[in-house]
């Protein structure tokens, strides 16, 4: 006997529970969070020893202004300084000791598109994130924060119509910058695979390059943000180094002629208080660079975007060190 023509069933029943699984499938994967838009490097903090030192040497030096500042609470002594690059990227430079004194890093952030949505999605990835409240940071944006596979401290963070950032646009941005862009910003890294697979697989960043002066041991990784083109650039290591970590976690400022930035620099009355020479090379990835360095050390490095000819710099094929890491 013909069993549907026996209970009168229509010819699509049989289809209905392919139909009902489709359907369920497709409704968990539209539920499950997806990872929102990290456009590019809103801001690297640093911790510094002298506040009007460290402002001079920005303010005076290379150009910038300081935009807004945060103050100590219940106090007129200022806790953060928020020195301005352009209308999305800026410096913070705290007013406070480092808890490692080696280490003046204090973190690196990252803008996003919809800061809950990369909540949700970075829970749904096995991290331990904090639910929003609704809340705002004290310069009124929101903003979460993590660490990544080394203890190195991850903002991301989605500027708001009423918050000090996006209140400040088209101000701040005086003639005398050196550079109108952060290029990039590089931290130690001791475990290659493990940061390959935090910024890579969980955040999406894509590798761009990889280098190093030793052929047997690679040096550098560098890994561009999904949906802009800034970048960081892993600064690998076999041991910590003993002493200060400035020369490694280093911030690179944008500039279309390295040779005319030293020029500028100079001619600068703060360029005789600073008291370096200001030598441009040629780096391993074939681009005209000079390293300058705040007062406590850390390294700002001016680059070019382009190699001297043109030509993309091959990546390097050697192993990263292994650490203690590994």
């Amino acid at each position: 006997m013909n069993l549907r023509r026996a209970f009168k069933l229509p010819l699509y029943a049989g289809l209905l529970p392919g139909i009902l699984c489709m359907a369920l499938c497709a409704n968990a994967q539209s539920v499950t969070p997806q990872r929102p838009r990290i456009t590019g490097i809103s801001h690297v903090g640093y911790f510094v020893s002298n506040l009007p030192a460290s402002i001079a040497f920005w303010h005076d030096f290379l150009g910038f202004d300081e935009a807004y500042d945060l103050k100590k609470p219940g106090s007129d002594e200022t806790r953060i300084a928020f020195i301005k690059i352009n209308d999305h990227q800026h410096v913070e430079l705290f007013n406070e000791a480092p808890a490692d004194p080696r280490n003046r890093m204090s973190h690196i952030c990252f803008t996003v598109d919809n800061v809950e949505q990369m909540r949700a999605y970075l829970r749904s990835q096995g991290f331990e994130v904090k639910p929003g409240n609704g809340g705002k940071t004290r310069t009124g944006d929101h903003a979460f924060e993590i660490k990544d596979p080394d203890g190195t401290l991850v903002e991301f963070v989605q500027s708001l119509p009423d918050g000090l950032e996006m209140k400040a646009a088209g101000k701040f941005l005086p003639d005398t910058r050196i550079s109108t862009k952060i290029y990039h910003a590089g931290f130690l890294v001791g475990n290659s695979q493990r940061s390959l697979d935090f910024y890579g697989k969980v955040l999406g960043f894509k590798e761009t390059w990889r280098g190093g002066g030793n052929p047997a041991e690679l040096s550098w990784i560098n890994m561009r943000v999904p949906d802009g083109d800034d970048y960081v650039e892993f600064m690998l290591y076999r041991k910590l180094p003993t002493d200060s970590w400035g020369g490694k976690n280093h911030l690179s400022l944008e500039v279309p002629d390295v040779a005319k930035a030293v020029e500028i620099l100079e001619s600068r009355p703060a360029f005789k208080r600073y008291g370096k020479p200001l030598t441009v090379a040629t780096g391993i990835n074939r681009k005209h660079q000079v390293n300058i360095f705040d007062p406590d050390g850390t390294r700002v490095e001016l680059m070019e975007p382009r190699t001297i000819d043109g030509k993309p710099a091959p990546p390097s094929t050697a192993p990263p060190p292994p650490s203690s890491h590994d």
